[in-house]
């Protein structure tokens, strides 16, 4: 296992249980998909450009929300 991977799989144990499920759910999607490229779900694709149209439409949360959301992360 290489050092970075085992670094991500620390932080994730640290991470509360439902947002330890998220990541292994996410990780048995690359297992699956063995050596082939991984496909982003198109729920994720999705939910990536709406966030782009938002950016480019200036739509930006503020310095506080984004302390609490890293809080919330733990990070």
């Amino acid at each position: 296992m290489t050092k970075v991977l085992e670094d991500a799989i620390e932080k994730v144990r640290k991470l509360p249980e439902d947002r330890q499920a998220y990541a292994a759910e996410l990780l048995e999607q690359i297992v699956a998909a063995g050596s082939d490229p991984f496909v982003v779900p198109e729920a994720h694709r999705a939910a990536v450009l709406e966030g782009l149209r938002q950016a480019q439409r200036g739509e930006f949360v503020s310095e506080d929300e984004m302390s609490a959301l890293w809080e919330k992360c733990g990070l």
